[in-house]
C-alpha cells in the first residue's frame, strides 16, 4: 500500500506520531492533523510531530510540532526527547541538535535515558506570554481555594498551582477553563504540583489542545523552576507523573532546564494519504 511512513513513539505514555519528512517536505494543516491523531479513525496522538530541513546548518532536523486540536506549538520535551534518540540513533552519535520554533535544543543519551537540553526558561510576563502586565510568581487565575499560580515559558506557556493533596483537585473541570483564560493569548498548559519533598514532585498537567496527559516534560520543567522561585525545591527534582518519572534539574551556573527521561517506540507503519490530503 502506498502512504506515507512514521514511527509512534511515547515518552511515559504522551505519545506522537513522528512523520520524517526532511528528504521531501510535507505540509500537515491543523485539519489534516487533528485526523491523523484521531484515536478511532486515524493513529492517535498526543501531538504530531513532522521532522524537516534544519534551517540552523549545526541541527540535524527541524521539529514541527501540532496538537492533538491541530494547533501548533513551539515545544514539546517527550516529543524532543523521543526525536532526539531517532537522531542519535540515526547518526551513532550520543548527541542530537534539533532545531524548533522555540530555538536549538540539544539532546544527549544516556543509562538514565535521554536528556534534553531545554535552555532558559522565560519568568517575565510577555515571555509566557500574558495579555497583561502580572507577576509571573503570583498569578491571580480566579482559581479560588487553589489560590495562586507560578507562571513561565518552556517554549510554551505554562502556569502551575502547587496543592497540598492533587487527588483532590477535579482537573478535568479546571483544566479547560484556565487554559482559556483570558491572560493567556496563546492557551497554557496548566499545571497541579504536590511537593512530596524537597527534591520530589507528584504532577498531572493540562495540556492544552490536548487535555490530560500521562506525562507532559515542559509541564515538569515548568513546575520545578515555579517551585524553586517559591523556595519549595531543591535545584534537581524527581517529578512523578501517572505515566512514569522525569529528573528535571535547573541548574545555578547557566539558568538551562535539563529533563531526563526514557523513551519507547511502539510501532511503525504507513499513513494513508487521505488523511493527510483534503
Amino acid at each position: 500500500m502506498d502512504g506515507i511512513a512514521f514511527i509512534k513513539m511515547h515518552g511515559l505514555g504522551n505519545d506522537f506520531v513522528i512523520i520524517d519528512a526532511r528528504s521531501e517536505p510535507l505540509e500537515i494543516s491543523a485539519e489534516a492533523a487533528r485526523r491523523i491523531a484521531n484515536r478511532r479513525t486515524g493513529v492517535g496522538c498526543d501531538q504530531l510531530i513532522v521532522l524537516g530541513k534544519p534551517r540552523n546548518r549545526d541541527a540535524q532536523a527541524f521539529m514541527a510540532i501540532r496538537n492533538a486540536d491541530g494547533g501548533a506549538s513551539a515545544a514539546c520535551g517527550n516529543a524532543t526527547r523521543c526525536v532526539a534518540a531517532l537522531l542519535m540513533n540515526e547518526s551513532g552519535n550520543d548527541e542530537a541538535v534539533i532545531e524548533t520554533e522555540a530555538g536549538i535544543l540539544l539532546g544527549s543519551g544516556g543509562d538514565g535515558g535521554v536528556t534534553v537540553d531545554m535552555g532558559e526558561p522565560g519568568l517575565k510576563w510577555n515571555q509566557v506570554p500574558l495579555a497583561d502586565k502580572a507577576d509571573t510568581l503570583a498569578l491571580d487565575l480566579d482559581a479560588g481555594a487553589l489560590g495562586p499560580a507560578v507562571a513561565c515559558s518552556m517554549g510554551n506557556p505554562h502556569a502551575t498551582f502547587f496543592v497540598d493533596n492533587i487527588e483532590a483537585v477535579d482537573i478535568r473541570a479546571i483544566g479547560p477553563r484556565l487554559e482559556l483564560h483570558a491572560l493567556f493569548p496563546e492557551r497554557a498548559n496548566i499545571g497541579f504540583a504536590q511537593v512530596l519533598d524537597r527534591d520530589h514532585i507528584r504532577l498531572r498537567v493540562w495540556e492544552r489542545g490536548a487535555g490530560l496527559t500521562p506525562a507532559c516534560a515542559t509541564g515538569s520543567c515548568a513546575a520545578v523552576v515555579g517551585g524553586i522561585r517559591r523556595k519549595l525545591l531543591d535545584r534537581r527534582v524527581r517529578c512523578t507523573l501517572d505515566g512514569g518519572e522525569l529528573t528535571i534539574e535547573w541548574r545555578k551556573e547557566d539558568n538551562h532546564v535539563l529533563m531526563t527521561g526514557p523513551v519507547s517506540a511502539a510501532f511503525t507503519g504507513l499513513l494513508n494519504p487521505s488523511l493527510v490530503t483534503p
